[in-house]
């Protein structure tokens, strides 16, 4: 593959092209669009299954291929002709990082005015302009990224799409290396303008590692298939079963402040950043310089300035595995004061020194043996507990995070985020750790969280966004439950009974009267 350029481009494999060619329900004689074309990896298989009715666009005349009808110019401001099939790889490119010229380009685009704003990405553009250009009855394929599917800056393009039309099909890729050198989750979609409405779309999950081969996708052997409902007007799209769904609906409106309807885009819910302070960790700029755990003497003044840190690696389910000792000092000092008061830690920091005097500075002149960005230092310097997770989590193989119960002695480091209380809250911060790594928030978080592939991150934003399930400090039967739950925390800390997570999460059911 290509080095992405100025254009978004990626290019498709063979094995993928030929495979969405083979999607196409319409017969060889339809008129086809490319709207993207590149090297003319959909064209060279559309004339293999003997499509001959093509047009093509492609905005990059440096990428030639020897298919005569391919046009030199921008599909953007491209005439709307009609066509029965619309196939392709868009481009994907964020608003700031456009080129002035397609930035101008939209400008003038009475679609992309109409419809999108800064907020949007080129990639909607795309998707857009080809169903306007579609017949009725006739189909989009596309591969993308699937982050637009629930994203707030999309909604106007998938409102648009329920409007004149549905997804009958969508084929979800995960983490497989459909691209060199890409990260991200990709789907292929099929979409159908029309009237009339498929209550439900076939969900295809690829389920193997590595990138496919062409007799594994035109076998359909590489996937799971399932049944997920239509997408409806004025909610989230979700690749979830009915099943999932109505469990996601029941942990909802446990966490609403008002009874709305499932999914709508306006409904009031308790969230977790209402309750919670959240930072993320600390960045040393060089963890080994400034673990100071094995040094086998320090004295009385080093010891003062060395904070007990936790990092991922150390993270379990509601408890830590280890700890290090770290030098953390905030007051300025010359080196030579540095090097008299500390000499242990001074001695082993000078085989770092140069790399630490070459980390990112942040624009400013910080000594060798200072945290190059403390962030965050006020908030966790606070004296009480606190909960930590990590700044990224894969969830391929595990049911459950690690959000972990830590003393107020702890401080996270970069790949740790840390959530405290705010003095509002009357829950106990053992509740509040029990329902982070409550089943419902995990499958929550699933469908909703921040996610590429299967890793989910844990920055400020997301943890914020989380539904939260207060307790209603008038009901009796509530308080009780949050006592009880509060107790169990404690103890399984303690002992590590998996029978007092069996309490905690019974618990839970009732109070999301399950």
């Amino acid at each position: 593959m290509k080095e992405k350029n100025k254009f978004g481009q990626y290019f498709t494999i063979g094995s993928v092209a030929e495979f969405m060619v083979s999607l196409i329900s319409h017969n060889n004689t339809t008129k086809v669009l490319e709207p993207s074309c590149g090297e003319g990896v959909f064209l060279k298989y559309l004339e293999a299954r003997g499509f001959k009715n093509i047009d093509a666009y492609e905005i990059d005349t440096s990428l030639k291929n020897p298919f005569p009808y391919v046009r030199y110019e921008s599909f953007i401001s491209s005439p709307l002709d009609k066509y029965d099939v619309v196939i392709g790889n868009p481009p994907y490119i964020r608003w700031k990082n456009l080129e002035d010229e397609l930035k101008a380009e939209l400008s003038k685009s009475y679609l992309w005015n109409k419809y999108f704003n800064s907020l949007c990405d080129y990639l909607f553009i795309f998707i857009l302009k080809s169903i306007e250009q579609l017949n009725d009855g006739g189909e989009l394929i596309f591969i993308c990224t699937e982050y637009w599917m629930n994203t707030t800056n999309s909604v106007s393009l998938r409102e648009y799409m329920l409007r004149y039309g549905y997804i009958s099909e969508i084929y979800h890729f995960k983490e497989a290396p459909l691209f060199d050198g890409v990260c991200a989750s990709f789907i292929i979609f099929r979409y159908i303008k029309s009237n009339k409405i498929k209550n439900s779309i076939n969900l295809f999950r690829y389920t193997l590692r590595g990138a496919p081969d062409v007799n594994q996708l035109l076998s359909f052997s590489c996937f799971e298939q399932s049944e997920i409902p239509q997408f409806r007007a004025g909610e989230r799209w979700l690749l979830a079963t009915e099943e999932q769904q109505k469990s996601l609906q029941l942990f909802e409106r446990s966490c609403s402040k008002e009874a709305y309807p499932l999914f709508d885009f306006d409904v009031s819910l308790n969230r977790i950043g209402d309750v919670c302070d959240i930072g993320n960790g600390m960045v040393s700029g060089l963890d080994k310089a400034f673990n100071v755990t094995d040094c086998a003497e320090l004295n009385e003044e080093e010891l003062k300035h060395c904070i007990s840190v936790l990092k991922a690696k150390d993270l379990s389910n509601y408890v830590f595995k280890s700890e290090s000792k770290y030098f953390f000092m905030q007051e300025r000092i010359a080196e030579s004061e540095f090097a008299s008061r500390m000499p242990h830690i001074h001695k082993h920091m000078q085989q770092y020194v140069k790399v630490l005097n070459e980390r990112y500075n942040y624009g400013k002149d910080i000594p060798y043996w200072e945290f190059v960005f403390p962030r965050n230092y006020n908030l966790f310097a606070r004296k009480e507990k606190r909960i930590f997770v990590p700044c990224k989590e894969r969830v391929s193989n595990k049911d459950h995070f690690r959000f972990v119960l830590a003393d107020d002695i702890y401080y996270p480091l970069q790949d740790v985020t840390g959530i405290l209380k705010k003095k509002s809250c009357r829950e106990s911060i053992e509740y509040l750790v029990a329902f982070l790594n409550n089943k419902y928030v995990f499958e929550w978080l699933g469908l909703n969280g921040i996610i590429k592939g299967y890793i989910i991150e844990f920055s400020e934003a997301p943890i914020a966004s989380i539904p939260y399930r207060p307790i209603d400090w008038t009901n009796q039967e509530e308080v009780k439950l949050h006592n009880q739950i509060t107790d169990d925390v404690n103890l399984y800390i303690q002992t590590k009974s998996k029978t007092l997570i069996d309490d905690i999460n019974q618990c839970f059911n009732i109070l999301f009267n399950e």
